[in-house]
């Protein structure tokens, strides 16, 4: 279930939640260094993350689900975002070269579907970064953010849902070490909680960023072929009775 966007804005406007912004931008502003002539599209709540990228992308677009609801974005100038369904998006075929989830996937009752649509819309070489609550973090146990609501994911989880939906992981990074406490001093140390953590407890983080690339030609997932392989039974022996050679088509057998 989505969050309302009015509790989504209400967090980053406060300390913490500019903390976090400027945690996470510069993280993906490192992954995303060169968007110039690229469709840039944003879908859950990026409105923070994108405005990094206004100028330089062709096209950059907030879409915002319905069951979240929808503020103006960016605050000044023409509005370029799009109230969605969430695994219908209102975009072309392969017409978005990235596209970044943020407090999206977590609240998203079909995230199967959701990252199918996303890959429909992506460029052959498009990619999809995903923002999501680490399930081992703190951040993910304390409701007290938005990332403390939703369904938390482990590396494997997303790993697994995002081969299921044909898309390959290429980078993954463990991102937010501070205490989701309204302390200033915490504020102001976030950036050496960062390099913290990063080397002492990488496992334990707020959240996990991870990128990936739309496979065109991937595989059959093994969920898929599992159960498509458990529904195969041996056709029996009486059923070409009379009909001679099996393996000849119905036509070469009417001449």
């Amino acid at each position: 279930m989505y969050p309302d966007v009015t509790e989504l804005r209400d967090f980053y406007g406060t300390a913490m939640g500019t903390v976090v912004r400027r945690l996470i931008a510069s993280r993906l502003r490192a992954r995303w260094r060169n968007v110039q002539g690229l469709n840039v599209f944003g879908l859950g709540y990026p409105g923070p993350y994108l405005g990094a990228f206004r100028g330089e992308a062709a096209r950059i677009g907030a879409l915002m689900p319905a069951k979240q609801g929808i503020i103006a974005w960016p605050g000044e100038g023409p509005r370029q975002c799009a109230l969605v369904d969430d695994t219908d998006l209102p975009l072309p075929d392969a017409s978005a070269d990235r596209i970044l989830i943020v407090h999206g996937l977590e609240h998203c009752e079909a995230s199967h579907r959701l990252l199918r649509e996303v890959w429909r819309v992506l460029t052959p070489n498009g990619r999809v970064l995903l923002i999501v609550p680490n399930r081992r973090g703190v951040w993910a146990r304390l409701d007290s953010t938005p990332f403390g609501h939703g369904r938390p994911y482990s590396r494997g989880q997303l790993d697994r849902n995002l081969q299921n939906a044909m898309f390959r992981p290429v980078d993954w990074i463990q991102a937010l070490f501070m205490p989701p406490i309204n302390r200033s001093l915490l504020f102001r140390s976030a950036t050496a909680w960062e390099r913290l953590g990063a080397r002492l407890w990488p496992a334990f983080s707020g959240l996990i960023l991870v990128e990936a690339v739309k496979e065109v030609y991937a595989t059959t997932p093994k969920s898929a072929l599992r159960s498509a392989t458990q529904r195969l039974r041996p056709l029996p022996a009486t059923l070409f009775a009379g009909s001679g050679d099996p393996s000849r088509s119905r036509a070469e057998r009417s001449f």
